[in-house]
């Protein structure tokens, strides 16, 4: 059982690790391209150097992943190239496999989108095996469609 789930969580940690490239791509991309100053011609300039604070782009690259609602990575895999697809949001209801959800953050919705699982999909209910009817409408939940595997994470919000 252990060995089961090692295995699930590296297939997680690879789905997120691949959305969390894309949306830095993405990021890249969007942003333009930008100039760099090397330390030989601010020298000649006269001008300090100004040398960008790594952790603070960190920071921005997880404050991008925390406000992703849905995406799609092409991955490599053992046989070629791979899809993986996630949604985030709300569930509003479930029907024998369909899950329907409203993608957004906890402050704003984006769309509601019913997704269609397969049935032998691993279902996570707050960090512990569940099956699809356990998880009810007003949790928050991530869909993540892998290669070989769909997964769906839920967790019930803590309100203060």
């Amino acid at each position: 059982m252990k060995h089961l789930i090692a295995r699930h969580r590296r297939g997680l940690a690879l789905a997120i690790t691949c959305v969390a490239v894309g949306v830095g791509i993405g990021a890249i991309t969007s942003a333009g391209a930008t100039t760099t100053t090397t330390a030989a011609s601010s020298a000649k300039a006269g001008s300090a150097v100004v040398v960008p604070a790594r952790h603070g782009r960190l920071r921005r690259r997880g404050a991008l992943l925390r406000r992703a609602v849905q995406g799609d990575v092409v991955v490599r895999t053992a046989s070629g190239f791979g899809t993986v697809s996630f949604q985030r949001g709300t569930v509003e209801s479930i029907s024998g496999t369909q899950l329907t959800l409203t993608e957004g953050t906890r402050k704003a919705s984006y769309r509601s989108v019913t997704v269609t699982l397969p049935a032998q999909a691993v279902v996570r209910d707050d960090g512990k095996q569940a099956s699809l009817s356990s998880v009810t409408p007003g949790q928050r939940v991530v869909v993540i469609h892998a290669p070989r595997r769909t997964f769906v994470l839920a967790h019930t919000p803590v309100h203060s």
